[in-house]
């Protein structure tokens, strides 16, 4: 049996712009999907939830790829006030039989997963500092560059929503707000902490986000899959 958890908790903004759905189909496969936002415009409150739960159904009939270009088919145009939402998201698919946990992604919305080697992560930010980082600009110069994306939900393509397989049981997918403000020794102390209890880990992940200097605090959002 695949186990399941998810949580999320809004930040220190007005209105938590995260969100987060897992469906399970008739045979025991799991669809899920973590969509974190981008900003709090007028709409992306109210639209992320609607996006999560397409990513999810849709990752868990046709893969998480799927899911996340029919998500993205929603928010593509910008609406008659021009301020459509946008966000960054994570998708995956599993089903009971599956060694791999197919994982997509467009942003820096990531998938994690604890195996053999610890807490090891499995996907890429799609940020211009992590670009800079892996062509070997400075860590201080890349680092002012975490915050500029360089893809996201609306402008996804087959191209740009990248797919990895993880092989280990236990597979976490967070919003920035989980892996940003969470630091990695304490993130990966929680994780085999609660690595018996799918829920216990999402609660423990989104509660331990910290605010940041400025005592910001952004929306934090994890689901966990143990299977």
């Amino acid at each position: 049996m695949i186990r399941t958890g998810i949580a999320t908790r809004e930040g220190t903004a007005a209105d938590n712009a995260d969100a987060a759905r897992i469906h399970r189909l008739a045979d025991g496969t799991i669809g899920a999907a973590v969509i974190d936002g981008i900003g709090h415009g007028p709409h992306t409150s109210r639209t992320a939830p609607l996006l999560a739960e397409v990513a999810a159904r849709i990752s868990a009939r046709r893969g998480p790829l799927a899911g996340l270009l029919t998500a993205s088919e929603m928010i593509v145009d910008a609406g008659s006030d021009g301020d459509e939402a946008d966000a960054v998201a994570v998708a995956l698919r599993v089903h009971p039989d599956d060694d791999l946990v197919v994982v997509n992604w467009t942003g820096d919305a990531r998938g994690y997963g604890l195996g053999r080697r610890g807490l090891t992560l499995y996907t890429d930010d799609h940020t211009v500092g992590a670009q800079l980082r892996a062509n070997g600009v400075s860590l201080d110069i890349a680092r002012q560059h975490d915050n500029w994306l360089r893809t996201s939900l609306a402008r996804a393509t087959v191209g740009t929503t990248y797919t990895a397989s993880i092989p280990d049981r236990l597979v976490i997918i967070t919003s920035d707000g989980v892996h940003d403000q969470i630091p990695t020794d304490r993130m990966e102390t929680l994780v085999r902490e609660h690595a018996d209890d799918p829920q216990a880990l999402a609660d423990a992940l989104v509660a331990a986000a910290q605010p940041d200097e400025t005592g910001y605090r952004d929306d934090a959002t994890a689901i966990v899959i143990h299977h």
